[in-house]
């Protein structure tokens, strides 16, 4: 058997135990991530490297939380990862549901020698959040990405960094970094999306129309809200 052969009856059995799994597997799935994404979130937050970080959360008009994105070289030579995006009204100021996706990317700007990294990505403008809520968008093409300013006393003099769509920070082996990710495709799921909040819903539902809810956010929604001071 062909090493394309393997990886490709690799996919198929993942597939195919994806689809035979319960609801409930499903649903603690889906569960376990937004919950990773709250420690994540907290972590970043209570970070004292982070301040620019926390500075910039309070202007984002949307965060895309990536607990794991891991690293694949033994596979394909790329990364990829789940997470999960959440908006914020720009006149109330509150957070929304969070809707799921994936990110995959072909070269990721680990710390030497890590497999896997914490990502934030911050969406600064709304051509940035509508990027991501489409069907799938590429880091770089459809909305301009920028490593996220870093340690005290530099977000004044990044303004290039800061004028873009999007802001990305990384942790990889305890170390912060402004996350490479230009060509990185984030793709939404669906299916995840109707298996948590328990009817067909996209993105866009979740994000602009608010029409879903679950309890199991409330703790992730708390963080960002502590976290922007909002």
């Amino acid at each position: 058997m062909t090493r394309l052969q393997t990886i490709a009856l690799a996919a198929g059995l993942a597939g195919m135990l994806a689809a035979a799994a319960s609801p409930q597997a499903r649903a603690d799935e889906q569960q376990g991530l937004v919950d990773k994404a709250r420690i994540t979130l907290e972590s970043f937050a209570n970070d004292k490297r982070m301040g620019p970080f926390r500075e910039q959360l309070k202007k984002a008009r949307g965060v895309f939380v990536v607990p794991q994105l891991l690293k694949a070289g033994f596979i394909i030579g790329g990364s990829g990862g789940s997470g999960v995006l959440l908006g914020r009204d720009s006149k109330a100021g509150d957070w929304t549901q969070p809707a799921f996706y994936t990110m995959g990317a072909g070269s990721v700007g680990f710390q030497i020698g890590a497999e896997a990294a914490e990502v934030v990505l911050l969406m600064m403008t709304e051509k940035g959040l509508n990027a991501v809520l489409s069907t799938n968008m590429k880091l770089g093409a459809d909305a301009s990405i920028a490593a996220g300013p870093l340690g005290a006393g530099v977000a004044a003099g990044t303004t290039t960094n800061l004028s873009a769509d999007i802001l990305a920070f990384s942790r990889s082996k305890g170390l912060f970094a402004g996350a490479s990710l230009e060509g990185a495709v984030i793709a939404n799921r669906d299916t995840w999306n109707e298996s948590y909040y328990g009817r067909p819903v996209t993105a866009t539902d979740i994000i602009i129309r608010r029409n879903v809810s679950n309890p199991g956010t409330n703790g992730l929604r708390d963080i960002l809200a502590r976290a922007a001071g909002t």
